[in-house]
């Protein structure tokens, strides 16, 4: 029966040319701009590390004076430089990573490239095993190289093609602010969306270029461009190893709940052995996020993508009104016909079926050019000047979307009008005629 509902669907659509392609147009309008906003926001506010992220936490202590002190506010985002090494040697989670971003100059071996900046990223070895990064050759460094400040390196796949041709450079040197380094190894296409593991530079930032040990850098004096608060005296940034500053960013791996738990536990008796010490003054204040309730915390989606999301739904419901207009003209204006179908054996439901079967054609149809529209609207997105937009992509399960949307928006369009062609009286209508 559905090939010839079908049939009678595409016969009806092609009988009246003007109708049906208003109604197609009313339905592509309002999926190409709901789905051009839902995909920016599918983007923005997706797992970055799906299978892991239930894993990954973010530490917060307090070891703030009491200068401004009230209860229960939220501990600093990052850790100071003893703190972080602290608890990094404490080897308390499965895995733990410490680190900072920066810029380092590189100079290339080839005379015929200019030197220039390179977004790098200092951590220690676990970073790569704890994020799952993929290595294209090589291997990151070893926890040893951390504690022997090694001059080693890994870098991304852009800048081994930049300076390598893509050729395998792990042995080979780098230069970098004038130190050599060694490469250990380069990592395939990872950039991971948000840029989790560092928001100060934001939340949708390009992936770094060059990897090298924290010690290192620190130890170099390499460049560094994320945020620093201090409080109180001391803080020189010439030994921010000792400021009272936070500026370091601190995750660690926690493979089960118990574990996320015995670690929160120790992060409170780590503040109350440091006040102690006296290093803390404050009562000890914890924080254990998880990697998606970091981003939540942090709204690292924006705000005005949530809101143009809502106003391309109510524009939507907009569409889908004036469409339930023009279709129940359309399915009114047959009564004639279906009053015959009625009269020759059709039941009600059959009618009925057969005008939601229309009613989904058109869906489809709407969906196919709500499709374009939608990529119409993702091209000029990544044109835009932010630093998510070139993530701005319609993906497979997005595009499965836009049809499900379509198709199930068109029929519940669609029922209204339906049952109320069903309504006609059959005598009536063979009367009329």
């Amino acid at each position: 029966m559905f090939g010839y509902y079908l049939d009678l669907a595409l016969r009806s659509l092609r009988r009246n040319k003007a109708l049906t392609a208003l109604m197609v147009l009313a339905v592509a309008l309002g999926i190409g701009a709901t789905m051009t906003t839902l995909t920016v926001l599918h983007v923005l506010s997706g797992d970055p590390l799906p299978g892991r992220s239930a894993q990954l936490f973010y530490p917060q202590i307090d070891p703030q004076d009491m200068d401004g002190y009230r209860p229960n506010d939220e501990p600093p985002y990052q850790m100071t430089w003893t703190d972080g090494m602290n608890l990094l040697h404490a080897k308390r989670a499965d895995r733990q990573a410490l680190m900072t971003g920066g810029a380092v100059p590189i100079q290339p071996a080839q005379s015929a490239i200019e030197p220039f900046f390179e977004d790098a990223r200092y951590t220690t070895a676990d970073f790569f095993p704890m994020f799952d990064t993929p290595l294209l050759y090589g291997r990151p460094w070893t926890e040893a190289d951390d504690e022997a400040h090694a001059r080693v390196a890994v870098i991304s796949r852009k800048l081994n093609e930049k300076l390598f041709q893509g050729r395998d450079s792990t042995g080979q040197t780098l230069r970098m602010n004038d130190e050599a380094f060694r490469i250990v190894g380069v990592l395939d296409n990872w950039r991971p969306s948000p840029h989790f593991y560092d928001l100060n530079n934001g939340s949708y930032h390009g992936d770094e270029g060059v990897y090298v040990p924290l010690t290192t850098a620190y130890e170099l004096k390499f460049d560094h461009n994320g945020s620093t608060d201090c409080w109180g005296k001391g803080s020189d940034p010439d030994h921010m190893d000792t400021a009272p500053c936070t500026w370091l960013q601190f995750w660690v791996q926690l493979d089960t709940p118990a574990k996320a738990a015995a670690y929160k536990s120790f992060l409170v008796h780590y503040s109350q052995e440091q006040k102690a010490l006296g290093r803390f003054q404050r009562p000890p204040n914890v924080r254990l996020h998880d990697l998606m309730g970091w981003l939540d915390y942090n709204k690292v989606v924006p705000g005005d993508v949530r809101l143009q999301t809502w106003l391309a739904f109510g524009f939507l419901l907009v569409c889908l009104v004036n469409t339930v207009g023009l279709m129940l003209a359309k399915f009114l204006r047959r009564s004639p016909e279906l009053g015959v179908r009625r009269a020759l054996g059709a039941s009600r439901r059959e009618v009925f079926m057969q005008l939601l079967v229309e009613s989904g054609v058109i869906g489809l149809a709407g969906g196919i050019g709500g499709l374009l529209l939608a990529l119409v609207g993702l091209w000029l997105v990544r044109h835009q000047p932010s630093d998510y937009a070139a993530l701005a992509h319609l993906d497979l399960p997005m595009l499965a979307v836009t049809f499900l949307l379509a198709v199930g928006a068109t029929l519940l369009a669609g029922l209204l009008p339906a049952w109320r062609a069903c309504q006609v009286t059959p005598a009536l209508q063979l009367k009329s005629n």
